[in-house]
């Protein structure tokens, strides 16, 4: 028998409201690369949602404004760019950004940054970057 997979209660931490798991197309439209997202039930006025993992209802993070999505997004950019171009192994990449920050590897998720976690992560993937002679756009 398939067990029914529980949604968690998510609430907004930008106005407090509950996140309702919606089809990505809510928000996406025809653009959708997502199969589901968490979206602040005050969605569009308060723009904040989160992917979900795909065959699950699990999120792949913390709901985020817009902002936060970007930064996200660069954050994990700069990060990648560091194990990508071999300065480190992926896996030794994920424990130096657990030890900045003394996270276990369960908390260790750009996805569940802050805006402060995600400044403080760019500028040390940038000081690695540079001194490893790795231009960055």
């Amino acid at each position: 028998m398939k067990q029914k997979m529980k949604q968690p209660n998510i609430k907004c931490p930008y106005c407090g409201r509950t996140a309702i798991l919606r089809d990505a197309a809510y928000v996406y439209k025809e653009n959708a690369l997502d199969k589901h997202l968490y979206v602040c039930s005050g969605y569009p006025e308060c723009d904040s949602y989160v992917g979900v993992h795909a065959g699950t209802v699990r999120p792949k993070g913390t709901l985020a404004n817009g902002d936060l999505r970007h930064k996200r997004i660069e954050t994990h950019r700069l990060f990648d760019a560091i194990w990508k171009n071999g300065i480190l192994s992926r896996k030794e990449a994920y424990r130096w950004m657990q030890d900045i920050f003394c996270l276990s590897s369960s908390q260790a998720h750009i996805a569940e940054f802050s805006d402060y976690r995600c400044d403080y992560l760019m500028k040390e993937c940038r000081k690695v970057l540079k001194n490893n002679h790795v231009k960055i756009a």
